[in-house]
């Protein structure tokens, strides 16, 4: 769904120009930095539970290019990229138990072409989740990283 200007109150939007009908249109390729000017809140990281930290930084490093971090240096954690960067940081949280049940949150990555990424990704160890959804503004596949974590990789279409 798309993100109405008017949502968007004393919020900063960076390299996403607003179209006619007053919808943010982020750019292929850019990064949404979404901020709060009133209270200097801004999106920093996704923290993910899973059993094995240390794989799904691996996995992740190496899906998106971004190099592991020691930001989160403690036994039982793991990070993917910094806090600093333009991204948001991924970082990784030893829990006992496996992931049980439908997550009701996933990362959606962009990529170039859909199926070129789905056999990288189940080069490094993940796995198509037999879903594929093919919209006007792209096409999307569901996917599952090394511990079942289910996130998508979107090729947009040209407009």
């Amino acid at each position: 769904m798309p993100i109405r200007a008017a949502e968007c109150a004393n919020r900063q939007q960076i390299d996403h120009p607003i179209d006619g009908d007053g919808v943010l249109s982020p750019g292929v390729g850019h990064h949404r930095v979404v901020s709060d000017e009133r209270t200097n809140a801004s999106w920093t990281g996704v923290t993910i539970d899973c059993v094995d930290p240390a794989r799904l930084a691996r996995f992740w490093s190496d899906l998106l290019g971004r190099p592991r971090t020691a930001e989160m240096d403690a036994p039982g954690w793991a990070s993917v990229g910094s806090r600093h960067d333009t991204a948001p940081r991924l970082t990784f949280r030893a829990v006992p138990e496996a992931r049980a049940g439908k997550v009701r949150i996933h990362l959606d990555v962009s990529v170039g072409d859909v199926e070129e990424a789905r056999r990288r990704i189940e080069a490094l160890g993940g796995s198509w989740a037999g879903v594929r959804h093919d919209y006007d503004e792209g096409s999307v596949l569901t996917m599952c990283d090394p511990e079942g974590n289910e996130f998508c990789i979107v090729s947009y279409a040209e407009r």
